[in-house]
Protein backbone atom coordinates (compact mmCIF):
# COMPACT_ATOMS: atom_id res chain seq x y z
CA UNK A 1 0.00 0.00 0.00
CA UNK A 2 1.61 3.44 -0.88
CA UNK A 3 0.28 6.68 1.07
CA UNK A 4 0.02 9.57 -1.22
CA UNK A 5 1.91 12.77 -0.07
CA UNK A 6 -1.20 14.71 1.51
CA UNK A 7 -1.73 18.30 1.94
CA UNK A 8 -0.86 19.01 5.38
CA UNK A 9 -4.66 20.02 7.40
CA UNK A 10 -5.64 22.05 10.10
CA UNK A 11 -5.41 19.88 13.23
CA UNK A 12 -8.05 20.77 15.80
CA UNK A 13 -7.06 20.80 19.10
CA UNK A 14 -9.08 18.95 21.67
CA UNK A 15 -8.63 19.09 25.46
CA UNK A 16 -8.66 16.59 28.20
CA UNK A 17 -8.33 17.33 31.92
CA UNK A 18 -5.62 14.90 33.30
CA UNK A 19 -4.61 15.09 37.39
CA UNK A 20 -6.02 18.72 37.34
CA UNK A 21 -4.07 19.76 34.13
CA UNK A 22 -5.02 20.41 30.78
CA UNK A 23 -3.79 18.37 28.21
CA UNK A 24 -4.25 19.39 24.44
CA UNK A 25 -4.19 16.31 21.62
CA UNK A 26 -6.44 15.56 18.51
CA UNK A 27 -7.89 12.77 16.91
CA UNK A 28 -8.49 12.29 13.34
CA UNK A 29 -9.77 9.88 10.92
CA UNK A 30 -11.70 6.29 11.88
CA UNK A 31 -10.03 2.56 12.21
CA UNK A 32 -7.19 0.95 14.17
CA UNK A 33 -5.29 3.87 16.57
CA UNK A 34 -2.58 4.93 16.23
CA UNK A 35 -0.88 7.31 19.04
CA UNK A 36 2.12 9.77 18.20
CA UNK A 37 4.64 11.10 20.59
CA UNK A 38 6.96 13.94 20.18
CA UNK A 39 10.31 14.11 20.89
CA UNK A 40 11.76 16.83 23.58
CA UNK A 41 10.05 20.65 22.65
CA UNK A 42 7.96 19.23 20.44
CA UNK A 43 4.17 18.94 19.98
CA UNK A 44 1.19 17.93 18.17
CA UNK A 45 1.82 20.41 15.16
CA UNK A 46 5.28 18.17 14.68
CA UNK A 47 3.37 15.55 13.08
CA UNK A 48 1.12 17.93 11.07
CA UNK A 49 2.88 16.09 7.65
CA UNK A 50 2.17 12.90 8.76
CA UNK A 51 -1.60 13.41 10.50
CA UNK A 52 -3.54 13.60 7.42
CA UNK A 53 -1.63 10.77 5.35
CA UNK A 54 -2.37 8.07 7.96
CA UNK A 55 -5.92 9.21 8.35
CA UNK A 56 -6.96 9.23 4.96
CA UNK A 57 -5.55 5.54 4.75
CA UNK A 58 -7.99 4.17 7.12
CA UNK A 59 -6.64 4.61 10.64
CA UNK A 60 -8.19 6.77 13.68
CA UNK A 61 -4.98 9.11 14.73
CA UNK A 62 -4.25 10.36 18.03
CA UNK A 63 -1.61 13.09 18.65
CA UNK A 64 -1.17 14.08 22.40
CA UNK A 65 1.17 17.38 23.63
CA UNK A 66 2.72 15.89 26.58
CA UNK A 67 2.32 17.64 29.68
CA UNK A 68 5.20 20.30 29.88
CA UNK A 69 4.83 20.97 26.00
CA UNK A 70 2.80 22.11 23.19
CA UNK A 71 -0.54 23.80 24.15
CA UNK A 72 -0.57 21.38 27.54
CA UNK A 73 -0.27 23.12 31.15
CA UNK A 74 3.43 23.23 32.18
CA UNK A 75 3.23 23.22 35.91
CA UNK A 76 6.25 23.60 38.23
CA UNK A 77 6.58 19.26 38.75
CA UNK A 78 9.41 16.80 38.46
CA UNK A 79 9.05 15.99 34.91
CA UNK A 80 10.22 12.17 34.14
CA UNK A 81 9.51 9.55 31.61
CA UNK A 82 6.99 7.70 34.25
CA UNK A 83 5.27 10.39 34.82
CA UNK A 84 4.40 11.02 30.33
CA UNK A 85 3.97 7.28 30.81
CA UNK A 86 1.60 7.50 33.11
CA UNK A 87 -0.41 10.09 31.22
CA UNK A 88 -0.23 8.16 28.13
CA UNK A 89 -1.44 4.95 29.85
CA UNK A 90 -4.20 7.31 31.26
CA UNK A 91 -4.99 8.79 27.56
CA UNK A 92 -5.56 4.99 26.58
CA UNK A 93 -7.89 4.09 29.17
CA UNK A 94 -10.10 7.50 28.51
CA UNK A 95 -10.01 7.73 24.63
CA UNK A 96 -8.54 4.44 23.47
CA UNK A 97 -9.17 0.94 25.41
CA UNK A 98 -8.30 -1.32 22.84
CA UNK A 99 -4.82 -2.15 21.27
CA UNK A 100 -3.04 0.95 19.59
CA UNK A 101 0.44 1.30 17.79
CA UNK A 102 2.67 3.63 19.47
CA UNK A 103 4.67 5.97 16.62
CA UNK A 104 7.51 8.16 18.62
CA UNK A 105 10.36 10.32 17.62
CA UNK A 106 13.09 10.72 19.57
CA UNK A 107 12.64 10.68 23.26
CA UNK A 108 8.55 9.58 21.71
CA UNK A 109 10.36 6.55 20.98
CA UNK A 110 11.77 6.00 23.92
CA UNK A 111 7.99 6.20 25.50
CA UNK A 112 7.00 4.05 22.48
CA UNK A 113 9.26 1.25 23.78
CA UNK A 114 8.34 1.58 27.58
CA UNK A 115 4.46 1.75 26.60
CA UNK A 116 5.20 -2.09 24.47
CA UNK A 117 7.04 -3.17 27.47
CA UNK A 118 5.25 -1.91 30.49
CA UNK A 119 1.55 -2.04 28.68
CA UNK A 120 1.79 -4.65 26.29
CA UNK A 121 -2.46 -5.15 26.83
CA UNK A 122 -2.48 -1.23 25.80
CA UNK A 123 0.28 -1.25 22.79
CA UNK A 124 -0.49 -4.14 19.43
CA UNK A 125 2.89 -2.71 17.77
CA UNK A 126 5.58 0.14 17.91
CA UNK A 127 7.24 2.70 15.30
CA UNK A 128 10.62 4.16 16.41
CA UNK A 129 11.75 7.38 14.69
CA UNK A 130 15.61 8.07 15.45
CA UNK A 131 14.73 6.51 18.86
CA UNK A 132 16.48 8.29 21.70
CA UNK A 133 19.02 6.74 24.41
CA UNK A 134 17.72 8.20 27.38
CA UNK A 135 15.76 11.88 28.53
CA UNK A 136 19.23 13.03 28.97
CA UNK A 137 23.09 11.67 28.62
CA UNK A 138 23.93 9.51 31.66
CA UNK A 139 27.40 10.06 33.65
CA UNK A 140 28.97 6.88 32.42
CA UNK A 141 27.88 8.23 28.68
CA UNK A 142 29.97 11.46 28.60
CA UNK A 143 33.99 12.08 29.21
CA UNK A 144 34.57 13.97 32.66
CA UNK A 145 35.55 17.17 30.75
CA UNK A 146 31.61 17.24 28.96
CA UNK A 147 30.36 15.90 32.22
CA UNK A 148 31.55 18.58 34.45
CA UNK A 149 30.00 21.41 31.80
CA UNK A 150 26.51 19.29 31.58
CA UNK A 151 26.44 19.62 35.10
CA UNK A 152 27.27 22.94 35.79
CA UNK A 153 25.16 24.20 32.85
CA UNK A 154 22.43 22.29 34.37
CA UNK A 155 22.51 24.18 37.75
CA UNK A 156 22.67 27.56 36.06
CA UNK A 157 19.41 26.57 33.98
CA UNK A 158 17.82 25.73 37.81
CA UNK A 159 19.04 29.13 39.27
CA UNK A 160 16.02 31.36 39.79
CA UNK A 161 18.14 34.20 38.89
CA UNK A 162 20.55 33.10 36.02
CA UNK A 163 17.49 30.38 34.50
CA UNK A 164 15.12 32.12 33.25
CA UNK A 165 17.72 34.54 31.20
CA UNK A 166 19.42 31.11 29.87
CA UNK A 167 16.29 30.05 29.01
CA UNK A 168 15.16 33.15 27.32
CA UNK A 169 18.56 32.94 25.16
CA UNK A 170 17.70 29.52 24.47
CA UNK A 171 14.56 29.81 23.06
CA UNK A 172 14.99 32.89 20.66
CA UNK A 173 13.78 32.44 17.05
CA UNK A 174 17.33 32.66 15.68
CA UNK A 175 18.54 29.91 17.66
CA UNK A 176 15.74 27.47 17.24
CA UNK A 177 16.75 27.77 13.71
CA UNK A 178 20.10 26.84 14.38
CA UNK A 179 20.03 23.97 16.17
CA UNK A 180 17.12 22.97 13.58
CA UNK A 181 20.27 23.26 11.06
CA UNK A 182 22.40 21.24 13.26
CA UNK A 183 19.83 18.33 12.99
CA UNK A 184 17.77 18.38 10.26
CA UNK A 185 19.28 16.55 7.16
CA UNK A 186 16.68 17.49 4.86
CA UNK A 187 17.33 22.03 5.22
CA UNK A 188 14.34 22.57 2.99
CA UNK A 189 12.10 21.35 5.99
CA UNK A 190 13.20 24.22 8.41
CA UNK A 191 10.43 26.46 7.61
CA UNK A 192 9.13 29.32 9.63
CA UNK A 193 6.33 27.64 9.78
CA UNK A 194 8.37 24.83 12.00
CA UNK A 195 10.19 27.56 13.94
CA UNK A 196 6.87 28.97 15.14
CA UNK A 197 5.78 25.58 16.07
CA UNK A 198 8.70 25.32 18.63
CA UNK A 199 9.15 28.55 19.48
CA UNK A 200 4.90 28.85 20.47
CA UNK A 201 4.96 27.15 23.48
CA UNK A 202 7.79 28.62 25.02
CA UNK A 203 6.45 31.71 26.04
CA UNK A 204 3.58 29.78 27.96
CA UNK A 205 3.86 30.62 31.67
CA UNK A 206 5.37 27.64 33.20
CA UNK A 207 7.97 27.18 30.11
CA UNK A 208 11.18 28.12 31.48
CA UNK A 209 10.68 26.07 34.66
CA UNK A 210 9.88 22.34 32.42
CA UNK A 211 12.83 23.42 30.58
CA UNK A 212 14.73 23.38 33.67
CA UNK A 213 13.56 20.35 35.33
CA UNK A 214 13.76 18.21 31.91
CA UNK A 215 17.38 18.86 31.64
CA UNK A 216 17.83 17.60 35.89
CA UNK A 217 15.72 14.59 35.19
CA UNK A 218 17.14 11.03 35.32
CA UNK A 219 17.68 9.46 31.56
CA UNK A 220 14.90 6.94 31.85
CA UNK A 221 15.30 3.42 30.98
CA UNK A 222 17.82 1.94 28.11
CA UNK A 223 16.52 0.92 25.06
CA UNK A 224 18.82 -2.28 25.53
CA UNK A 225 16.62 -2.94 28.74
CA UNK A 226 13.32 -2.32 27.30
CA UNK A 227 13.56 -4.72 24.26
CA UNK A 228 14.03 -8.05 26.30
CA UNK A 229 10.52 -6.93 27.71
CA UNK A 230 8.99 -6.23 24.19
CA UNK A 231 7.36 -9.27 21.58
CA UNK A 232 5.05 -6.54 19.62
CA UNK A 233 6.65 -5.95 16.21
CA UNK A 234 8.57 -2.94 15.97
CA UNK A 235 9.10 -0.61 12.37
CA UNK A 236 12.47 1.33 13.11
CA UNK A 237 13.13 4.36 10.74
CA UNK A 238 16.30 6.42 11.35
CA UNK A 239 17.84 9.28 9.34
CA UNK A 240 21.42 8.70 8.78
CA UNK A 241 22.72 12.20 9.31
CA UNK A 242 21.37 12.66 13.06
CA UNK A 243 23.99 14.24 15.17
CA UNK A 244 21.79 13.85 18.29
CA UNK A 245 21.16 10.09 17.58
CA UNK A 246 24.03 9.08 15.30
CA UNK A 247 23.01 5.55 13.14
CA UNK A 248 25.59 3.43 15.48
CA UNK A 249 22.42 3.76 17.95
CA UNK A 250 20.36 2.41 15.27
CA UNK A 251 22.92 -0.95 15.49
CA UNK A 252 20.77 -2.81 17.71
CA UNK A 253 17.69 -2.72 15.88
CA UNK A 254 19.58 -3.75 12.67
CA UNK A 255 20.85 -6.65 14.38
CA UNK A 256 17.30 -7.65 15.50
CA UNK A 257 16.45 -6.94 12.14
CA UNK A 258 18.67 -9.74 10.77
CA UNK A 259 18.40 -11.92 13.95
CA UNK A 260 15.42 -13.69 13.30
CA UNK A 261 15.17 -14.78 16.78
CA UNK A 262 11.86 -15.95 17.81
CA UNK A 263 12.35 -14.87 21.46
CA UNK A 264 12.65 -10.97 20.35
CA UNK A 265 10.73 -8.80 18.81
CA UNK A 266 10.19 -8.85 15.23
CA UNK A 267 11.76 -5.58 13.67
CA UNK A 268 11.91 -4.01 10.66
CA UNK A 269 14.56 -1.40 9.98
CA UNK A 270 15.23 1.11 7.37
CA UNK A 271 17.73 3.71 7.36
CA UNK A 272 16.84 7.09 5.83
CA UNK A 273 19.51 8.93 3.70
CA UNK A 274 20.18 12.81 3.61
CA UNK A 275 17.94 12.87 6.51
CA UNK A 276 18.47 13.80 10.23
CA UNK A 277 16.71 13.50 13.99
CA UNK A 278 13.32 14.00 12.72
CA UNK A 279 12.64 11.87 9.83
CA UNK A 280 8.64 12.25 9.66
CA UNK A 281 9.08 16.24 9.64
CA UNK A 282 12.17 16.14 7.02
CA UNK A 283 10.74 13.24 4.46
CA UNK A 284 7.22 13.17 4.94
CA UNK A 285 6.84 11.53 1.35
CA UNK A 286 9.31 8.60 2.51
CA UNK A 287 7.90 7.68 6.18
CA UNK A 288 4.37 8.07 5.81
CA UNK A 289 4.50 5.01 3.18
CA UNK A 290 7.37 2.86 5.39
CA UNK A 291 4.77 3.18 8.14
CA UNK A 292 1.31 2.34 6.07
CA UNK A 293 3.15 -0.16 3.64
CA UNK A 294 4.57 -2.38 7.40
CA UNK A 295 1.80 -1.28 8.97
CA UNK A 296 -0.45 -3.62 6.43
CA UNK A 297 1.62 -7.08 7.77
CA UNK A 298 0.36 -6.56 10.95
CA UNK A 299 -1.85 -9.36 12.24
CA UNK A 300 -5.43 -7.43 12.99
CA UNK A 301 -5.74 -6.62 16.68
CA UNK A 302 -7.93 -9.06 18.28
Amino acid sequence: MTAQLTAPAPLEPLTWNWQGHRICYTIQGQGQPLVLIHGFGASIGHWRKNIPALAAAGYQVHAIDLLGFGASDKPPLSYTLELWETLLQDYWRAHINRPAIFVGNSIGGLMTLMMLAHAPEMAQAGVLLNCAGGLNHRPEELNLPLRMVMGAFSKVVNSNLLGPFVFNEVRRKFRIRGSLQQVYGNREAITDELVEILYRPSCDPGAQKVFASILAAPPGPKPEELLPQIQQPLLVLWGEDDPWTPIKGADIYRELSEANDENAPAVTFHAIANTGHCPHDERPEVVNPLILDWLQTLTPAA
